[in-house]
């Protein structure tokens, strides 16, 4: 991690320098956060402890859950904590484990989200082969290599920005280290490096798409021979993962798929991809999905019912 910068630290601008302003994001943010962990944590241990929801739909999700977890956790406590100080600094090594964590998780998040979609695409148009093409050790193999994929994907973005000298001004105009800020405070031309990055995130998040769309025009299209009970349990099943994808997606390729020309434009966005998708995402799995809903009644009541019986 040697370069040529002399900058030791950064200051994280944030989103405002209003004290009362602040206050008032430390709050919200807080309960945002409070809301990611008990939500997706609740789905975690729902479907590790639940026999019934077995299913490699389930196996992902609770994945899903954990990434959502560790993906706020890079960002959200360091930006609550930031809320309540005046000097929002952070050093160039934490920066970038900040930086690479980001890019970790989030691009692991990606690849899930794709595998769900392809899982969602065997069970609906290919539903006889399911069980012999859907086994524990084939969606073992896609989770790995879900992480071992944002892993690769985070090094190099985590490689390319370490190689850049940072002599000053050292304030970035975001509420975390990533890379477009990075690239617009380095003491060198940062054109070819800026192309480089946006070629990795872009073709990494336009391919993910691309099959993402791809398996669900599939899935509509194979919805017409079925009846209407299997149209309206595939429908419900699917409609919580394109929503996800949706939220998920949508501001993501919006920041990484192009050069960044607005930070302050970047940073709001990015509020929606780090903080609101991973507390809704609990939300509209539940909601939207009886199994989950039952699984969770039951094993809360057998912990109470365990708890009454001491």
């Amino acid at each position: 991690m040697e370069n040529a910068s002399t900058v030791k630290e950064f200051v994280l601008l944030g989103f405002s320098e209003n004290q009362g302003v602040q206050k008032i994001f430390f709050v919200v943010f807080l309960f945002f956060y409070m809301i990611i962990l008990a939500g997706n944590l609740l789905i975690v241990i729902t479907v590790i402890r639940s026999q019934r929801l077995n299913s490699p739909m389930y196996f992902f999700l609770c994945y899903l859950s954990f990434v959502d977890i560790c993906y706020s956790s890079v960002t959200a406590p360091k930006m609550i904590a930031d809320f309540l100080v005046e000097n929002k600094t952070i050093s160039f090594v934490g920066c970038i484990a900040q930086l690479f964590g980001v890019h970790f998780f989030g691009c692991t998040e990606i690849f899930i989200l794709t595998v769900m979609a392809c899982d969602r695409y065997v069970a609906v148009c290919r539903p006889l082969h399911y069980t012999a093409l859907m086994t524990r050790r084939a969606c073992g193999r896609m989770v790995i290599g879900s992480w071992v994929g944002g892993f690769l994907h985070s090094i190099v973005q985590t490689l390319l920005t370490t190689q850049l000298p940072f002599c000053g001004p050292n304030k970035i105009d975001h509420y975390f280290c990533d890379v477009h800020p990075l690239l617009q405070l380095a003491c060198t031309n940062t054109y070819t490096v800026g192309i480089i990055v946006v070629a990795n995130s872009g073709m990494i998040s336009l391919s993910c798409f691309i099959i993402l769309v791809m398996s669900y025009v599939v899935i509509l299209v194979s919805l017409k021979s079925q009846t209407s009970e299997g149209r309206y349990k595939a429908l419900s099943t699917c409609g919580s993962h394109i929503t996800v994808v949706i939220l998920f997606f949508g501001p993501c390729t919006f920041i990484y798929i192009r050069p960044s020309s607005n930070l302050l434009e970047d940073k709001s966005v990015a509020v929606f991809y780090t903080v609101i998708t991973p507390m809704l995402n609990p939300l509209i799995y539940t909601l939207r999905n009886g199994e989950v809903k039952s699984a969770m009644r039951k094993l809360w009541s057998r912990k109470v019912g365990s708890e009454n019986g001491k």
